[in-house]
């Protein structure tokens, strides 16, 4: 599988935590109960794809972006 770029928008997030719910192997929450990844562009494997696509589809703000 190909690797995909994942992007969380900090703004948009709301803290519902869907998002870490979902994919515990690839996002965490912060001291605030936020994705601790909020604000950054990261790679994700080809084995966590799963995870990120599930990430993007829990977030109620749409604040997950993913390209591949």
């Amino acid at each position: 599988m190909s690797e995909m770029t994942m992007s969380i928008t900090r703004d948009k997030c709301m803290g519902h935590g869907r998002c870490y719910s979902v994919a515990p192997d690839l996002l965490s929450d912060d001291e605030e109960g936020f994705v601790a990844q909020a604000g950054q562009e990261f790679e994700v494997d080809g084995e966590l794809i799963g995870q990120a696509e599930a990430a993007v589809g829990a977030c109620p703000e749409q604040a997950i972006h993913f390209a591949r």
